[in-house]
């Protein structure tokens, strides 16, 4: 989680930062996510809970912003190609999943899902912040000339995240071979978009 500029722009204590994302990890790693609250962070940090509502509207955002990431995400180096651009992303995207762990993401996401305004929140932040990522890519891929025109960003996105998501959280296999599935991921991809397959941007 990096440090980040609280909503009147002045940067956060970083040493707070640390502690609350220490506490989030060592909560879940010893008690789960069902037992993970805003109290037990506050504690264990030794924070106000006001401290941590500064920085996170709900616990859901707090877990989703340690173990996976903030709104500060930012597109992987340019390594000169669509292939090593979308590897290098669907790295880190496998990285962030294992990290998290299958029980983290299942009852992060039915917390999401069960809440219509959380929903609308996570679609409007920290997805729309993966979308522009990859947005960047793909238009890195158009000014390289490896793509001839931009291709729907939110198809993409299924297509890089659905494999991963379904390896670590859904089938719950060994994160350690995400590399290797990321790798084949990166592939068909970059193939998939350079044929013309994905449809282009809507918008």
């Amino acid at each position: 989680m990096r440090t980040s500029k609280s909503a009147g722009g002045r940067p956060r204590e970083s040493r707070v930062d640390t502690a609350i994302a220490a506490a989030v990890t060592g909560v879940l790693a010893e008690s789960g996510y069902a037992a993970l609250t805003v109290d037990a962070v506050a504690a264990r940090a030794g924070v106000s809970k006001a401290t941590i509502y500064r920085r996170f509207a709900t616990k859901q955002e707090m877990t989703f912003a340690v173990v996976l990431h903030d709104l500060d995400e930012a597109p992987p180096a340019d390594t000169g190609t669509l292939e090593g651009d979308l590897g290098a992303l669907i790295e880190r995207i496998g990285e962030q999943l294992s990290r998290s762990g299958s029980d983290v993401m299942t009852g992060l996401l039915a917390d999401i899902r069960a809440d219509a305004t959380l929903t609308e929140r996570f679609t409007t932040t920290y997805l729309a912040v993966e979308r522009s990522v990859i947005g960047e890519l793909l238009d890195r891929a158009i000014a390289r000339g490896d793509l001839t025109r931009r291709p729907d960003p939110a198809i993409t996105q299924a297509l890089l995240l659905g494999p991963l998501f379904a390896w670590i959280v859904v089938l719950d296999e060994d994160p350690a071979r995400a590399p290797e599935l990321a790798r084949i991921v990166a592939r068909m991809v970059s193939d998939a978009l350079a044929a013309g397959v994905v449809p282009a941007d809507p918008s």
